[in-house]
């Protein structure tokens, strides 16, 4: 008998994890902060679990998209520095109760955060400015940072921790122009900013494959999101895959073609000389997406890669393990060495976050060493 925990769960690496933070540390200056995203979940991995190990392993600072995940990570036991980089004008108060840093895109959001500032008789509140250098998503144009500088200097209730800005192409070698012209932007708009301000916050603009292909504008941080879950920009470096997404095989079927079809829309043949399948508890709401159906991808079995059959279900599907020894309560590997995530992501057509970022919060996430 299968125990329901049992049935599916991520497994996270701790000797992975400890391996790529070593690497891009490596990359490094000694006195070079190292920043890990832990967004979405620590990307599907588990916030606050994540968080840990990059708490332990020396990380500098955590970062979050929204208020609410640093919240979490907060409320988890993390004590490390967090910023919010996406922190909108609604969730303030909390952001000052749990000691979480804003990202400011705009003089609006400043500007609301130091109204509250001065409601609450909160100074020197550290801050973080978003400058756009060319990905035109959020942050100051060049154009707004004399009315940023003014409103600055008039307002105690703030102190700028960094200025940072977001590479749009760094993995992109057909980009690299366009990557150093957007670096060239920001040193420039970052030095005016500092000048006007009176003092020099720290600087960072290095996303994951910019630590790997452009360390000289490391600066005095960077911000390693991708990179730590196992997945490179650099063709020839292979590293860790974090995540190991793993489930129990429910049941075991062998089926005579006069049985009939497998699945939704009778779309699984059964071979004229008879198909045996294995049904497991994972289906596209676990992150098996349904393009996955029809052999479209296959999963590791006893050292066998074993196709899908018929179409992925919500919580189930189905494989053809015909020929491979196998029995209930066998494990299955949805990805993680074998097949990887890249793997998975090419047959989508789409790139290994996604991947990674639609494993939901039902699937249970275990550190392993």
């Amino acid at each position: 008998m299968i125990r329901e925990e049992e049935f599916s769960r991520l497994e996270i690496s701790l000797g992975a994890c400890t391996q790529n933070y070593r690497y891009f540390r490596s990359k490094l200056a000694p006195t070079t902060r190292l920043l890990v995203l832990v967004k979405a979940n620590a990307y599907g991995h588990g916030a606050v679990e994540f968080a840990s190990l990059m708490e332990e392993a020396g990380a500098d600072y955590l970062a979050v998209a929204y208020p609410v995940e640093g919240i979490e990570l907060r409320q988890g036991g993390i004590k490390s520095p967090i910023i919010a980089l996406t922190t909108g004008t609604d969730s303030f108060e909390e952001m000052i109760n749990y000691g979480i840093e804003p990202g400011i895109p705009n003089l609006y959001t400043l500007k609301a955060l130091c109204k509250v500032l001065e409601k609450r008789e909160v100074r020197n509140f550290p801050v973080h400015i978003k400058l756009d250098t060319g990905m035109h998503r959020l942050g100051f144009m060049t154009d707004e940072l004399g009315e940023l500088t003014e409103y600055l200097n008039t307002c105690d209730r703030v102190k700028v921790k960094s200025l940072y800005s977001h590479l749009a192409a760094s993995d992109d070698p057909s980009c690299d122009d366009f990557t150093h012209s957007q670096v060239s932007l920001f040193k420039s708009n970052a030095d005016r900013l500092s000048e006007a301000i009176g003092y020099r916050p720290m600087y960072h603009i290095l996303n994951s494959a910019g630590i790997e292909r452009f360390p000289q504008y490391q600066f005095d941080m960077v911000r390693l999101g991708i990179g730590i879950y196992g997945v490179s920009a650099l063709p020839d470096v292979c590293l860790a895959p974090a995540a190991a997404f793993k489930c129990k095989v429910l049941q075991i079927k062998a089926l005579k073609q006069t049985d009939g079809t497998i699945g939704y829309g009778r779309h699984g043949k059964i071979a004229p000389e008879g198909t045996v399948i294995a049904t497991i508890p994972v289906g596209y709401a676990d992150g098996v997406d349904r393009h996955l159906s029809r052999g479209n991808a296959s999963f590791m079995l006893n050292g066998h890669r074993v196709p899908t059959i018929g179409n992925v279900c919500m919580d189930m599907s189905m494989l053809d393990i015909t020929g491979v020894e196998a029995k209930v309560g066998d494990t299955v590997t949805i990805f993680g060495e074998n097949p990887t995530i890249s793997e998975l992501a090419a047959t989508l057509g789409t790139i290994p976050y996604e991947i990674l970022t639609s494993v939901p919060r039902r699937i249970k996430r275990i550190i392993v060493k």
